[in-house]
């Protein structure tokens, strides 16, 4: 007896107790597995088609352990480029044990009806019934008022500033106005630039007339 499923858009051919590698499903070691698109059962006596799927079928699984496949090697190459590009793959897997096929409710291998297992739930702490305080309280009978924390409020920190010409003026105001005396501040002078008479060339006529005066 065998059956074909569909996982990971591949068909595997499976019958029970084989071991199966299929593309990582995101389970856990010893966890239950259930394909439900199965396309065809077939057994000594019948053979069932799907169409795509087989009605009511379901084939088990569990889940042994995670890997990964072996090493391809992908290699490209192109002729007189001086082209060469080596990269090698390896496929997560997961690997898996066929357990049971189930057609119409029933286990073709047992002919009764099959078993699926629960997942484990993770076990729940148990709460205290009483506490001691609790206990405290209830042979005095006062009720101890917790005392909630004070929040924590942070101290802003003032940014240091340069100090402006504003706060100069009004120190030298305050300085003044204790002493009595009022300090003019001293003016800069303009500074005069002093013009340099441009220096002519001494033209034709005006050696004429000198040389006429000396004459």
């Amino acid at each position: 007896m065998f059956a074909i499923i569909k996982s990971g858009g591949r068909q595997y051919k499976v019958s029970a107790g084989q071991t199966l590698e299929v593309n990582r499903l995101p389970v856990e070691a010893g966890q239950q597995v259930k394909f439900e698109e199965v396309l065809l059962i077939s057994d000594a006596d019948n053979t069932m088609i799907g169409k795509p799927l087989v009605a009511n079928a379901v084939v088990l699984a569990t889940a042994t352990k995670q890997g990964r496949g072996k090493k391809v090697i992908v290699f490209k190459y192109k002729a007189k480029k001086r082209y060469r590009h080596h990269r090698g793959h390896r496929q997560e897997l997961t690997f898996l044990t066929i357990d049971d096929i189930i057609a119409g409710g029933k286990s073709l291998i047992t002919g009764e009806a099959p078993t699926l297992r629960e997942e484990e739930l993770p076990a729940v702490e148990e709460l205290e019934t009483l506490p001691e305080s609790a206990e405290l309280e209830a042979a005095t009978g006062e009720v101890a008022e917790i005392a909630e924390p004070e929040p924590e409020v942070e101290e802003k920190k003032a940014p240091r500033r340069r100090r402006a010409r504003k706060a100069e003026e009004t120190e030298s105001a305050e300085l003044e106005a204790a002493t009595g005396e009022v300090t003019e501040a001293a003016e800069p002078e303009p500074e005069v630039e002093e013009k340099k008479a441009p220096r002519r060339r001494r033209t034709k006529k005006a050696e004429e007339t000198e040389s006429e005066a000396e004459e």
